[in-house]
């Protein structure tokens, strides 16, 4: 049995701090174990066991041992816990300062991106309102493409009412056609460059919608941080959470969370860029189809007025000819009339001449003679054969070139009412049109 046993009633009180693992002291106690000691059986069974004296001293001396070892170590417990407690508290004061200055660096950091993302959030949909404007003035270039194609249509369908010989190729229709085809290929160009401008639209907004998110993101995580960043010792809302140290198996690591951020703002810039290009580009190509459109209008009107002048010449010119042929008509038929009357005014001489003759012819005997009077009206008579022939042929001739002066008179009234439909289609018809045409500002999506 142990020397800490004897004699010991119940167990020892615990100690409030646990004493350090130190090796506990072995003491030699006698025991009465000789001839006149009580270690054997009672004698007769009338008295109980008893201790020498010498143990007695021993047992106390043992106690004082005891007693003064566990005060030695009580008060190196104590002398240590004390300078652990102090060297804790320091501990924990300069982890938690430590701490602190660390989620507020966070703080700061999370400030800048916000800041970051908020700034390009804001140049985002600034870019995206301006594109949005740059997409409704295509759209309305669009719609005034409509009224120049409308107008080239008619054009050109109203030129093919003209009549033969004015239903030409000439350098109006060329113009028209030039016009039509590079109306047609600016709307096309104007459909295309509308679909990239919303495809542009639709990508800046769905980067805003993830800077937005990554701001939301940042904005909770700096209010949970600025919430943490207030927490100290006498902080009331505070609890113990055991396994709150566990680090989470999603959880990023700095470098990837900057790395995350940053390509979210390059993606963002990129866009952004993007949209920039693609609107100096859509201000060139409105700029473009409207100066080449009002170009090739002037094309056209200028072709028009050329056209004009020439049909108004040409119809003055055949208007010339048809005086001049009426007023040869008017000469050719008192030429007719004057040819009848000297055929008719031949008439009475050649009866005269051959009445002469036929009377002469009825002399009896010899005085039927061939004297020179006979002679004169035979050569009378035919000389007013061959007068009255020639007037007849000359009468003839008159009356062909007459009827090719008629001729001539229907052509060129005929021309002329075509040259005034040609010149109603393209004044009258095409250029009042052609007035209605939009202006620069209607074709460069303005108004």
């Amino acid at each position: 049995m142990a020397q800490t046993d004897i004699l010991l009633t119940k167990e020892p009180a615990p100690q409030t701090v646990p004493a350090c693992q130190l090796p506990r002291k072995l003491y030699d106690v006698a025991r009465n174990t000789g001839a006149h000691t009580s270690s054997g059986l009672a004698t007769s069974g009338f008295r109980t066991a008893k201790y020498l004296l010498d143990e007695w001293f021993q047992n106390c001396y043992a106690r004082y041992h005891q007693a003064f070892a566990d005060r030695d170590q009580s008060e190196r417990q104590r002398h240590e816990s004390q300078q652990l407690a102090a060297e804790t508290e320091a501990l924990a004061q300069r982890t938690q300062q430590d701490s602190t200055r660390k989620v507020g660096e966070r703080l700061q950091d999370m400030h800048g991106w916000k800041s970051e993302l908020q700034r390009q959030v804001e140049e985002l949909v600034s870019e995206t309102e301006l594109l949005l404007a740059q997409k409704q003035r295509l759209e309305r270039a669009l719609d005034a493409t409509a009224g120049p194609f409308s107008i080239v249509t008619d054009n050109l369908q109203c030129r093919e009412r003209r009549q033969h010989p004015d239903l030409v190729r000439d350098c109006v229709e060329i113009e028209l056609l030039k016009e039509a085809e590079l109306i047609r290929n600016i709307q096309e160009l104007l459909k295309r460059t509308i679909m990239q401008a919303v495809s542009q639209i639709r990508l800046n907004w769905e980067h805003k919608e993830t800077c937005e998110m990554d701001w939301s993101d940042k904005v909770e995580a700096y209010n949970i941080d600025e919430a943490c960043c207030r927490y100290n010792n006498q902080s009331t809302d505070v609890q113990f959470y055991p396994h709150s140290a566990k680090f989470e198996e999603s959880a990023s690591t700095p470098e990837t969370w900057a790395k995350f951020t940053q390509e979210h703002l390059y993606r963002a810039e990129r866009e952004r860029l993007a949209s920039v290009n693609l609107r100096n580009l859509i201000d060139c190509i409105l700029q473009d189809t409207s100066e080449d459109l009002r170009l090739q209008c002037d094309a056209v009107n200028l072709a028009f007025g050329r056209r004009c002048e020439e049909l108004e010449d040409a119809r003055h010119k055949l208007e010339h000819h048809l005086r001049k042929t009426l007023r040869e008509i008017s000469d050719q038929e008192h030429n007719i009339a004057a040819l009848k009357q000297a055929i008719k005014d031949k008439e009475a001489p050649l009866k005269v001449a051959q009445t002469r003759l036929y009377q002469r012819s009825h002399r009896p005997n010899v005085e039927l003679c061939r004297d020179a009077a006979q002679f004169r009206l035979a050569s009378e008579v035919e000389e007013l054969n061959l007068s009255l022939a020639a007037l007849k042929e000359k009468l003839l001739e008159a009356e062909q070139s007459l009827r090719n002066l008629e001729d001539t008179r229907m052509s060129l009234e005929k021309d002329i009412a075509i040259k005034t439909n040609s010149l109603f289609i393209d004044r009258h018809k095409c250029m009042a049109h052609r007035a209605h045409y939009p202006t620069v500002l209607q074709l460069a999506g303005y108004q």
